[in-house]
């Protein structure tokens, strides 16, 4: 009987600690660098290396 209890406990804290994860703040650590401008070449099939 003590080895269920524990086994539900674990799955629980197991669950808790994902939803905890999946809707707790948010911990990323982007830099705030905005959209990037585009700075290459548009491609042209008449100009292509192959």
């Amino acid at each position: 009987m003590m080895a269920i209890s524990k086994i539900l406990a674990n799955i629980t804290r197991y669950i808790s600690e994902a939803a905890m994860r999946i809707f707790g703040p948010n911990d990323d650590a982007y830099p705030a660098i905005g959209v990037q401008p585009f700075t290459g070449e548009p491609y042209d099939k008449r100009t292509d290396d192959t």
